[in-house]
């Protein structure tokens, strides 16, 4: 019997260095053919737009083509849901936003954006803002605080949809102000930008692709952002917080893998994206867009994330959404 027990200890040993030796081999290779990124919105998004280039100039650090796939619906939750099924070999990666820690706290999706994943890292974040006709009333934040405060529910504001980014930072600026404001979730920007301008809602809650280039025809006017600094592009505007308020939304944008993703394959991909960072392309992108650089590591993704999931699921439970 100790004979039989000690052989098949033996064979399990023998097992697990043949199996590590494959997965050193495998990783040493790695990449062997095509890269697939699953983006997760349609094409012509911030998501979209800022992922390529990136995507381009890590491809001369892998060696591989990085095929980009657009998965976008579900409130940009069916990208990161394909990424999070697959097997963890490198070879399907994708971007991941807040919108998957949101749809993950309302009971939309299983699959756990923080426990299910594996972070490659963070590279950039959306700029989201508030913006009110050009003619209305409210000259600054303050003034349109100070109104929805005195006058409940009197203004509204548009945004792209229940559960969005661009929801939940003017839930938590009512939550922290005691100002009350009606919320009318459109389909998208493209629905939420006609909103405001025709003066069925007094305010528009969006990423900068919606207002911005309304801002600068001067049709809109930016009374905040809701990132930790400032745009460079919209400078006329203050964030929240330099504005006085205690709200703040980095909106990273992640690239994950599949959970399990071996050590040496997620040193690679991390290596290669972070260099491409530094494209010339990808920065010119980043300020066309108004995105600011916003590089995190793999262990400094998965802290940055895991804030927002608790502030998330705070503001969820106060909606009464966390159905």
């Amino acid at each position: 019997m100790r004979y039989t027990v000690k052989a098949a200890v033996m064979v399990m040993f023998t097992l697990c260095v043949v199996l590590s030796s494959v997965g050193i081999v495998a990783a040493a290779e790695y990449p062997a053919r095509p890269i697939t990124l699953i983006l997760p919105h349609p094409p012509g998004g911030g998501a979209d737009l800022s992922a390529r280039p990136l995507a381009k100039a890590a491809e001369k650090y892998l060696g591989q083509e990085i095929i980009v796939e657009n998965r976008g619906g579900g409130g940009g939750t069916i990208g990161p849901t394909i990424v999070s099924g697959k097997s963890p070999d490198g070879y399907t990666i994708g971007v991941m936003t807040t919108s998957s820690i949101i749809a993950y706290s309302m009971g939309r999706t299983k699959w756990h954006p923080i426990q299910d994943i594996s972070y490659i890292m963070t590279y950039t974040g959306f700029m989201l803002g508030v913006a009110v006709r050009e003619n209305a009333p409210w000259k600054t934040i303050q003034e349109f605080v100070a109104y929805a405060k005195q006058n409940p529910n009197k203004v509204s504001y548009a945004s792209s949809g229940l559960g969005t980014t661009a929801h939940f930072p003017m839930e938590e600026l009512a939550m922290s102000t005691g100002a009350r404001w009606v919320h009318v979730p459109c389909k998208g920007a493209s629905e939420a930008m006609p909103s405001v301008l025709g003066g069925h809602t007094d305010a528009v809650s969006t990423t900068s692709a919606g207002w911005g280039p309304l801002v600068e025809a001067g049709k809109l006017r930016l009374l905040a952002t809701f990132g930790d600094v400032r745009s460079e592009k919209y400078s006329m505007a203050p964030t929240l917080k330099e504005a006085g308020y205690d709200v703040v939304w980095k909106c990273p944008l992640s690239i994950i893998a599949p959970k399990g993703l071996p050590k040496p394959i997620a040193e690679k991909l991390h290596n290669a994206f972070k260099k491409a960072m530094d494209d010339q392309n990808f920065q010119k992108t980043l300020k066309a867009l108004d995105f600011p650089k916003l590089y995190n590591s793999p262990e400094d993704a998965v802290k940055v994330n895991q804030k927002e999931f608790v502030q998330i699921d705070k503001i969820t439970k106060e909606l009464g959404l966390n159905k």
